[in-house]
């Protein structure tokens, strides 16, 4: 048995190990493995540092994120021009990312990125690319796969690659592909695995979208 305010306890203490988080900036409720962070933060880089620090913990099955990003009086006075021109340079300068395949919006801090890559890593780069950069709020990336050569998914090799990982080879996870769609159901011990086996279906040529349906089901039998 594992009760509520033990979670609560070892979430609090994953997000004090967080060398740029401070634990009394952040709130934490839990309620049968469901964690609710809450709070506010000088930055998005720390919103996006305490969901990451969440998800490795046994018995975490979601996290709902409520934690608003606040700038301090010198950060305020950067505006969305100041914003857009840096993370455009940034991604003049990143050999990783595809040139002119990505567009850049900026509101009231909030990006929105939009466009074309031909991986799913590109994809991730282009967030993970900015997310310290001063005046971010928050990054919805609406970035999607489009191969230049289309490549046929094949099933197998997908789940020969999540029987190769060690956190996600014992797990209950089934594969289906239909075009370049891949969709992933059963159950996992762990978000971290549910994100891993994410992470392996995406690295196969010629995914353009994984719908991750895997549920995550706790050893734990929670107690208030």
């Amino acid at each position: 048995m594992k009760s509520n305010e033990d979670l609560q306890k070892e979430v609090q203490e994953a997000i004090k190990w967080e060398p740029k988080l401070h634990a009394a900036e952040i709130g934490v409720v839990v309620q049968d493995g469901i964690v609710t962070l809450s709070g506010t933060v000088d930055n998005y880089a720390k919103k996006i540092q305490a969901e990451d620090a969440v998800k490795h913990i046994m018995g975490v099955k979601a996290v709902v994120e409520k934690i608003e990003v606040k700038f301090n009086t010198d950060w305020a006075k950067h505006d969305d021009n100041d914003i857009a021109k840096e993370i455009v340079n940034a991604y003049k300068w990143n050999w990783q990312l595809p040139n002119d395949k990505i567009h850049v919006k900026v509101e009231n801090g909030w990006i929105t990125l939009d466009g074309e890559t031909n991986w799913n890593y590109q994809r991730e780069e282009a967030r993970n690319s900015i997310k310290n950069m001063t005046g971010i709020k928050g990054v919805t990336n609406n970035i999607t796969i489009k191969l230049e050569v289309e490549n046929k998914i094949e099933q197998h090799d997908i789940e020969a690659a999540i029987q190769r990982n060690w956190s996600v080879k014992d797990e209950n996870i089934d594969v289906a592909v239909m075009d370049h769609r891949v969709t992933l159901s059963g159950d996992v011990s762990s978000w971290y695995q549910k994100d891993e086996a994410s992470r392996m279906a995406w690295s196969a040529p010629g995914v353009w979208s994984v719908d991750n349906q895997l549920e995550v089901i706790s050893e734990y039998d929670y107690v208030s």
